[in-house]
């Protein structure tokens, strides 16, 4: 993949939940959530702050991290699924 995100954007791929919970319960599609963690894939060159200087990123590549429910834009590059969202949205990384 060549992607390159602009200024403090990091571009993610989600990780799918397990199919089956420790009780040995299956979940099917239709009631799983929305997944909330993914491994970052591209980062950006940083922000700008007001007075010019780059404020760098804290998280790089094959971070795995935890991000809002409903954050970010979903993409599809090469029939794969990503997420582009900035920096801010990123709750945690694991």
């Amino acid at each position: 993949m060549r992607i390159k995100p602009l200024a403090d954007r990091v571009v993610l791929k989600p990780i799918e939940p397990e199919d089956q919970i420790k009780g040995g319960i299956i979940i099917p599609d239709t009631a799983k959530e929305k997944s909330q963690q993914g491994e970052v894939i591209a980062v950006g060159s940083g922000k700008i702050s007001e007075n010019g200087t780059k404020i760098p990123m804290e998280v790089k590549n094959g971070d795995k991290v935890l991000y809002g429910k409903y954050s970010g834009n979903e993409v599809s590059i090469d029939d794969q699924e990503y997420l582009i969202m900035h920096e801010a949205d990123i709750l945690a990384i694991l």
